[in-house]
């Protein structure tokens, strides 16, 4: 069974989306504030965050940046503003998703779904490896030469996706595609540069002149199988 670590402090909402949840068949830990979300966390034992962005003792954005000291289990966060700037944060800090109450219940549902079931999207062998990067599809571990590379869990899809069409243009439209695969198009090109841009900085010897994701101008990007910058 799935298990869900929820944080949200609006009890009608709290009982309407774990009803929901339940009847997925997906198992609920839930807090209502920050402390307690900390406390309920401990060792992190569950397959999908959703974090509500506004707490009445903190910041989801905080719960996010203690996840990710440990985990890269996917994230979604909820928020009652379409700020731009909260969503490029919430991002930037590892999340994988966000929604912008109110929502309908059965997006919401498609998107959990999509997010507990991506990480096992990618590919039939055992590993990936091009141009000083290797994947362990098994183990779910990333490395640069000998280096580990910790990505989240949005970073190693897309990675995945780079890997697995190497030299091949894919337009931002074909990533989110094959990346946000539920049937509203709710990730657009800008939250794709943030992607592009994190995992730049993790995958590149020098991520202001990237030689491994390649820009192609108007088109979208390519991975470069091979050592140098030639875009």
């Amino acid at each position: 069974m799935k298990r869900i670590f929820f944080v949200e402090d609006d009890l009608s909402l709290i009982n309407g989306l774990s009803f929901a949840l339940k009847k997925q068949g997906y198992e609920l830990a839930v807090a209502r504030t920050s402390a307690q979300a900390r406390q309920l966390w401990k060792d992190g034992c569950c397959d999908l965050a959703i974090l509500d962005v506004t707490l009445p003792d903190g910041s989801g954005f905080d719960l996010c940046r203690m996840i990710r000291e440990t985990s890269r289990v996917p994230i979604l966060f909820l928020t009652a503003a379409d700020e731009e700037c909260d969503i490029i944060m919430g991002l930037d800090l590892g999340g994988d998703d966000y929604m912008t109450k109110p929502f309908k219940l059965a997006v919401f549902l498609a998107r959990v779904n999509a997010l507990l079931r991506r990480g096992e999207n990618f590919g039939g062998g055992t590993s990936l490896s091009s141009n000083g990067i290797r994947v362990d599809l098994l183990k779910r571990e990333v490395w640069k030469g000998e280096t580990p590379v910790s990505l989240t869990a949005g970073e190693y899809r897309l990675l995945c996706l780079f890997l697995e069409n190497p030299d091949i243009v894919l337009s931002p439209e074909q990533i989110l595609g094959r990346l946000w695969d539920c049937e509203e198009n709710y990730i657009d090109s800008g939250a794709l540069t943030v992607y592009i841009r994190r995992l730049r900085t993790k995958i590149e010897d020098d991520p202001f002149r990237p030689c491994r994701i390649v820009t192609v101008r108007r088109m979208g990007y390519r991975w470069n199988p091979r050592g140098t910058q030639n875009e």
